[in-house]
Parts: C-alpha cells; structure tokens; sequence
C-alpha cells in the first residue's frame, strides 16, 4: 500500500506571487507545519538540481532529511524527492484560478516495510499535515 495524497487550496493572489513565496526555501518556516530549520545549498528560489536539508518533527519524531528537486517549471511547479521519514516525490502545483491561484501539493511515496503497517495511519497524517501547511499558506498570502 502507497501513500497517495494532493490537498489543495484556493490563494486569493496571482500565481507569480505565490510561487515566488512558495517556491523559496527561505519562506519554508513561515508556511510549513513541523519544520525547525530549512538550509538551502544555495540562495534563492527552487530551480533543478537544487538543495534543501530540513530539520522536521513527524509523529512524535525529530529527523534531518533533505530534498533534490527533480523538476522545475517557473511559476507553476516544482517537484521534490524526498528521503525521508520515507521516499517520496512531492509536487508543489500552481494552477490559475477565477479569483487567484489553485495551490496542490501531491505528495506520493511507498513507507516500505518499517512503516508498511501503518500506511493508512501515514497516509492520514501526511494529508492532515499538507492540508495544514496549504492553509498556512494561504494566510501568509492573503495577509
């Protein structure tokens, strides 16, 4: 069993202001729940190949993991790999809206067989987690 999840939320901003808040590693403690410290390799914006080590609680854990990105389309995604609490990709999607920009974060990966009993349990937790951190988001924009 994979967790598979793509909470989204409607920001009453345009899509270029939203990436350029979401797509920077420096915003990262302002809109995602759970993180301590965010070091980006380099300055500035999500691009390919770039960076990121985050320091993160996770049901009850504190862990380092970092993240590459593995894909990058200006103002309107960025993907990531992850390598922990286990692998996975995430997508950062900007799409334009009516009234602003429509904001997904799909997050997809498999727990393996530390977390392979837990799976519905995870798959909750991450969707709880990413609808929290859209939410934050919004309120950071829409200020």
């Amino acid at each position: 069993m994979a967790v598979d999840v793509r909470p989204a939320v409607l920001v009453h901003r345009p899509r270029g202001d939203v990436a350029a808040f979401m797509f920077d590693p420096g915003n990262d403690l302002r809109w995602t729940g759970g993180i301590t410290a965010s070091t980006p390799a380099q300055p500035g914006p999500l691009v390919a190949g770039a960076t990121v080590e985050r320091t993160a609680r996770f049901l009850g854990r504190t862990f380092t993991y970092g993240y590459v990105v593995t894909r990058h389309e200006p103002d309107r995604l960025v993907e990531l790999k992850v390598d922990r609490p286990f692998p996975m990709l995430i997508r950062y999607e900007l799409e334009d809206a009516a009234d602003g920009t429509r904001v997904a974060i799909h997050a997809a990966g498999n727990p393996g067989r530390f977390f392979a009993l837990a799976t519905p349990l995870m798959t909750r937790q991450v969707r709880r987690s990413i609808a929290a951190d859209l939410e934050r988001l919004r309120a950071c924009l829409e200020a």
